[in-house]
């Protein structure tokens, strides 16, 4: 939560959701602290964190692809014992312009494994911006 000038010049109260990569609660209110801070002019408060279970970040060099999507995929094998099919699900993070866009990122992404997969979900998230880790 911080004060943010809008458009008119005044100032409002906002919360804003982002994901940080880091290996503690501690480093990721340093790493958001650090990384908002050239965009905030007063008082920047950690108003929640919580742990978000993304298997993997798919990132756009492109600078229209400003919004981000939870992608939910089912990966397909077959089990040898029961010769049945198992699922084994996976959350992934899409940077994309738009949702036709995200899932065609994902298609072109999964397109080079070999895994047979279903995509079971596919939706626009509030976050605004994603900090890797700084090794």
């Amino acid at each position: 939560r911080y004060q943010k000038t809008q458009e008119n010049g005044s100032e409002k109260m906002v919360s804003e959701l982002y994901v940080v990569d880091a290996l503690s609660f501690t480093e990721a209110e340093a790493s958001i602290i650090d990384n908002m801070e050239a965009y905030v002019s007063g008082e920047l408060k950690i108003a929640n964190i919580n742990p978000a279970n993304y298997n993997e970040i798919f990132f756009s060099d492109l600078d229209e692809d400003d919004l981000w999507f939870k992608a939910r995929l089912a990966f397909i094998t077959i089990d040898e014992k029961t010769e049945k099919e198992k699922r084994t699900y996976y959350s992934y993070l899409i940077q994309a312009k738009c949702i036709e866009r995200a899932k065609r990122y994902v298609d072109e992404d999964m397109g080079k494994t070999m895994i047979d997969y279903e995509l079971k979900s596919l939706s626009e998230t509030k976050i605004l911006d994603v900090f890797e880790h700084d090794a």
